[in-house]
């Protein structure tokens, strides 16, 4: 059906309960209908689709599994006719709260940042299933705030030459380079960090722009978001411009969650918890600049996650704490968002992926 897409939604959820969920989404109106559900596990929050939407990847974001300190990942192949989702295999995380995890098509890897564990770790993908890890990269060190008691991997994404593998640390403030070795499936630390944020910031999410050169970081605990420059030969970034995401009459207080730059790479989105709140920025792709052009309220409670429909046309936000997803129509000229007035409860969902809609998807 035209413009019908299917969105997959991570949770925070018990180990018995159906925790991974497919929805419909009409890209034109915003409506949201269930499709199934599966048990995915406990805490399934953070996805990762491959490219040929032939398997999903999840972590479970959880401090024990199976005895040990850790979470642990996991794969799911996808019916083609359906979408739906049958387990094939999963991998302790090496660590504690594993909160993302991304996919490297080139090198064969999917890549995983734990939380409380403080270190990454990266796994072979042979024929969709995870292979075992070599060991996970331990960081070192700690902030000037309180949520910086020590190291806090948050995010890990290969570079756009599948070269370097990028993680972000909310608890050292740094993001880390790693050169990725695809032959051993494994990362080598580089001997000094990517790039540092003033002492305090919390670095959290980190996305490239569609041409490469530019990337755009996003700092949890003083609500800023920074413009960089990329040096694909040494794994390194500089800073362009850092921008307060809050409206400069707030006086509340808020963290930043997600940051996503649009298809066309023209503009630039972050999500304020407390606030609750999207912002927008108009790129400048010459010099890497940004320049406000809106807050819009998520019309529900934290913000975490969020993400376009493969046209760009339509963005969901996942609200943690209010149980809700809202949807957004996305003016691709200007880049403003308006709230379609649909919103659909789920049980604290954390991460959305719009694909398009498989042929026989059921309803419910």
């Amino acid at each position: 059906m035209k413009n019908e897409m299917l969105v997959y939604v991570g949770t925070y959820a018990k180990a018995d309960a159906e925790s991974i969920f497919a929805y419909h989404l009409n890209e034109e109106t915003g409506q949201l209908t269930k499709a199934f559900g599966v048990k995915g596990g406990e805490n399934p929050s953070f996805l990762a689709l491959s490219e040929d939407r032939k398997h999903l990847y999840a972590v479970n974001e959880t401090t024990e599994f199976q005895g040990q300190k850790t979470g642990a990942v996991r794969v799911f192949s996808i019916d083609q006719k359906t979408g739906n989702l049958t387990f094939l295999n999963q991998q302790l995380s090496l660590g504690g709260a594993p909160c993302y995890i991304s996919l490297d098509s080139r090198n064969n890897l999917a890549l995983v940042a734990n939380y409380v564990g403080g270190n990454v770790t990266a796994y072979p993908v042979n024929g969709g299933e995870l292979a075992n890890s070599l060991g996970a990269q331990q960081h070192k060190g700690s902030g000037p705030k309180k949520q910086q008691e020590g190291p806090h991997a948050h995010c890990i994404i290969p570079d756009p030459a599948h070269k370097f593998a990028l993680a972000v640390d909310l608890g050292i403030d740094q993001v880390v380079a790693y050169e990725i070795l695809p032959e051993m499936g494994e990362l080598r630390r580089q001997p000094t960090p990517a790039f540092e944020t003033p002492k305090g910031a919390g670095p959290r999410h980190l996305t490239f722009h569609p041409n490469g050169k530019l990337a755009f970081l996003i700092n949890e605990l003083n609500s800023t978001l920074v413009s960089l420059s990329y040096n694909p030969t040494k794994g390194t970034f500089t800073e362009n411009q850092t921008v307060s995401t809050l409206p400069s009459d707030f006086k509340g207080e808020s963290f930043c969650a997600d940051v996503h730059v649009s298809k066309d790479g023209r503009f630039v989105y972050g999500s304020n918890r407390g606030h609750n709140s999207l912002v927008v920025f108009k790129i400048d792709e010459a010099t890497g600049k940004m320049t406000l052009v809106q807050h819009v309220s998520v019309e529900g409670n934290w913000p975490r996650n969020f993400g376009f429909s493969p046209s760009g046309k339509a963005l969901l936000v996942a609200n943690q704490r209010s149980g809700t997803i809202t949807t957004f129509k996305v003016d691709t000229k200007t880049g403003k968002l308006t709230y379609t007035g649909n919103s659909l409860e789920v049980p604290s969902p954390v991460f959305v992926q719009v694909v398009p809609a498989f042929p026989e998807t059921p309803k419910l």
